[in-house]
């Protein structure tokens, strides 16, 4: 955008992320969780700076990760942008030759085993909420941090491989195993609404939570759950509710953060789409 170097991009898309508002069940600059700060969120998108830095100068996927988690887990609020992140750094290294969907895939196609071992180590460093692994993954659960490692290199695992293994309710592993289709849509979705780039940053946020159950809903609170968020998201997206009615927008956005139901991953696809809409300058502010 405008010259700017793919991190310092990827860093304003961390920032607008949490600055649009009404998003439903988040934090942004209306609303805080109880033990989640806007503050936060913005210490946590200026320290994970140096390791989408090293992203952006061709560094390997996954020490820029573990970088950049390292550094967003400096402020006292936790995790902020984990998942976000897991989005944002290959998208950065791409950006170095063509930020398109054929060379995001290659990116991916050439994470290693010593990527994947960076993933793991990067749970060490802040406390990420994760439901259960799939059967047959106990071994290879995040949660075990750098002890998992061990059964990663005996099987030869590399970060794309772990990230397949894990898209059954997680849908930030499944960007990685689609070519990222969604955060490319949300770019698309972000060019061609209307309003402020923080308007159309909330408009876009619903779009996605109206689309599909949100995965950390549906593993912190349930399938059912997740489903009627996302029914109740599609009835004000048809209505047009942002321009037409707000104030019940906003009180549901209340309402999910009132009740601790958190659509996450839905902020995560809204970061990724910034980035790329700002990388390919469809949107400006």
């Amino acid at each position: 955008m405008y010259g700017a170097a793919p991190d310092r991009t990827a860093e304003l898309a961390l920032l607008l992320e949490v600055a649009g508002t009404p998003k439903p069940g988040n934090v942004d600059r209306h609303r805080d969780l109880e033990d989640l700060r806007f503050e936060h969120f913005l210490a946590g998108a200026v320290g994970a700076r140096d390791g989408l830095e090293l992203a952006a100068n061709g560094a390997a996927v996954g020490p820029a990760f573990e970088r950049a988690v390292e550094g967003m887990a400096v402020q006292e609020g936790g995790n902020t942008q984990f998942g976000a992140l897991l989005l944002l750094v290959p998208l950065v290294r791409a950006a170095r030759d063509d930020l398109s969907q054929p060379v995001v895939e290659g990116v991916l196609e050439g994470t290693t085993v010593a990527d994947a071992a960076a993933f793991y180590r990067s749970f060490e460093h802040v406390d990420v909420f994760v439901a259960d692994p799939p059967e047959g993954m106990a071994p290879l659960d995040v949660r075990r941090g750098a002890a998992a490692i061990p059964t990663l290199e005996e099987r030869g695992l590399t970060l794309l491989d772990v990230m397949d293994r894990s898209v059954p309710g997680d849908d930030v592993a499944r960007e990685w195993v689609t070519g990222f289709e969604r955060s490319f849509a949300a770019a698309e979705r972000l060019a061609a609404a209307e309003g402020s780039i923080l308007e159309r940053t909330a408009a876009v946020f619903l779009s996605l939570l109206a689309e599909r159950p949100d995965t950390l809903v549906a593993n912190r609170s349930g399938e059912a759950v997740a489903a009627e968020v996302t029914e109740r998201a599609a009835a004000l997206v048809e209505r047009n509710a942002l321009e037409t009615d707000r104030e019940t927008v906003e009180a549901f956005a209340d309402e999910l953060v009132d009740s601790g139901i958190n659509p996450g991953t839905t902020a995560d696809l809204t970061a990724a789409g910034l980035f790329i809409a700002l990388e390919h300058e469809t949107v400006t502010l």
